[in-house]
C-alpha cells in the first residue's frame, strides 16, 4: 500500500515544476513575441512582451506612427514619425496617440521570402534539411540496431572487448575528427553536397549502439531459442522478432538523430559551399548577415518556422520516446 505525500509537499513540487517550465519556455515565448513586432519595438528599452501599434492624426488623416522619444522638457509629449512615407517628425501629446496590441503576421511571409535573398526559396532549404534528416534517421536505426544486436544476442570471441572499444570512441572530441573527415570527404568529391551530412549515420554511433544493446538484452532469450528451434536464422530473428519488439528504443534513437540533424549547424557550415544545398540552420545564418545587419523580427519569424516542426514532432512522439527511455534496461 502506497501513501500519498502531504498536500503541502505536493503543492511545492508542482510549484517548482511550474516555475521550471516557465523558465524553459520563456525563450520560445520571447522569440514568438519578437517575430510579431515591428523593427523599432524588437530592441526597445524597456522591452515589451506584446507587439503594439501606435496611431495618430497626421495632417487630418489617421496614420501609424513610431514613438521616437519622450520629450524631457514637455512631460506627456512624444516625438513621433509617420510610417506611411511622411518622414518628418511631429510632437504630439500622449492622449492623441492611440495604442493597441497588433501582431505583425506579415513578418512571416516576408521572412521566408527574404531568407534565400531572392535566389533560393525556403522550400529548397526545407527539402535539403528533410533529405539529411530522413536518410540519416534510416541509417541510424538500421546500422546501430544491427551492431547492437551483435553485441547483445550473439556470442563471439572478443565481443566485450570490442564493445568497450566502441564505448571508448565516445571520449574522442569531435574537433579532433574534423580535419581528417574533411580530408576524406574531399578525396571522395563530396564537399559541396549533402552526402557528408547523412552518410556517416549509416556507420553507427557508440551512444545509440549502447542504448539499443541495453534494450535488446532485456528481451527474453527464450523467444530467440524458440525461433531457432523452428529453423529461423539470426537475420530472421533480428528482422522479424527483435525489431518489432524494439519500437520504443528505435524511436528514441530516430528522434535523437532527427533533432541533431535538424539543428546541426557546424556540419553544413563545413561541407556546404553552394546556397542551393544549404539546410535551414545554415540558411538562417546567411539570412542574418546578408544585409550587413539584423532585422530581428524577420529573423525570429524565420526561426519560429524552423523550430515548429521539431516541437510538433516531439509532442507527437513523446509517449513512445518516454517509453523507450523508461524501458531501456541496464542488464549486463
Amino acid at each position: 500500500m502506497t501513501t500519498r505525500a502531504p498536500i503541502g509537499q505536493r503543492a511545492l513540487t508542482y510549484l517548482l515544476l511550474l516555475a521550471g517550465a516557465v523558465l524553459f519556455a520563456f525563450p520560445m515565448v520571447w522569440m514568438v513575441s519578437t517575430s510579431l513586432k515591428p523593427p523599432e519595438q524588437a530592441a526597445a528599452v524597456p522591452p515589451t512582451l506584446l507587439p503594439r501599434a501606435h496611431y495618430a492624426e497626421i495632417d487630418g488623416r489617421r496614420a501609424e506612427v513610431t514613438l521616437d522619444r519622450e520629450l524631457a522638457d514637455r512631460p506627456g509629449w512624444w516625438q513621433v514619425t509617420a510610417k506611411d512615407g511622411a518622414r518628418e517628425r511631429r510632437e504630439l501629446p500622449r492622449e492623441q496617440i492611440d495604442t493597441r496590441i497588433e501582431p505583425r503576421w506579415g513578418n512571416y511571409p516576408e521572412a521566408l521570402d527574404e531568407m534565400g535573398a531572392g535566389r533560393v526559396g525556403f522550400g529548397t532549404f526545407l527539402t535539403n534539411t528533410l533529405i539529411v534528416c530522413v536518410l540519416g534517421v534510416a541509417g541510424t536505426v538500421l546500422s546501430n540496431a544491427m551492431v547492437a544486436y551483435g553485441f547483445a544476442r550473439l556470442k563471439w570471441r572478443g565481443r566485450d572487448a570490442f564493445f568497450a572499444v566502441t564505448l571508448a570512441t565516445m571520449m574522442v572530441p569531435a574537433p579532433v575528427l574534423m580535419v581528417p573527415l574533411y580530408g576524406v570527404f574531399k578525396e571522395l568529391g563530396w564537399i559541396g553536397t549533402l552526402l557528408p551530412l547523412w552518410v556517416p549515420a549509416w556507420f553507427g554511433s557508440a551512444f545509440n549502439i549502447f542504448l539499443m544493446r541495453q534494450f535488446f538484452r532485456t528481451l527474453p532469450e527464450e523467444m530467440s531459442e524458440a525461433a531457432r528451434i523452428d529453423g529461423a536464422g539470426e537475420w530472421t530473428i533480428f528482422w522479424r522478432l527483435v525489431l518489432p519488439l524494439s519500437t520504443p528504443v528505435l524511436a528514441v534513437a530516430a528522434l535523437f538523430h532527427f533533432l541533431y540533424a535538424w539543428n546541426d549547424f557546424l556540419g553544413p557550415l563545413l561541407y556546404l559551399t553552394r546556397q542551393e544545398t544549404f539546410t535551414l540552420a545554415i540558411a538562417l545564418q546567411s539570412y542574418q548577415t546578408q544585409s550587413g545587419g539584423v532585422e530581428w523580427p524577420l529573423l525570429m519569424a524565420a526561426s519560429v518556422v524552423t523550430v515548429l516542426p521539431v516541437i510538433g514532432l516531439f509532442f507527437l512522439t513523446q509517449r513512445t520516446f518516454i517509453q523507450g527511455i523508461a524501458t531501456t534496461g541496464s542488464k549486463g
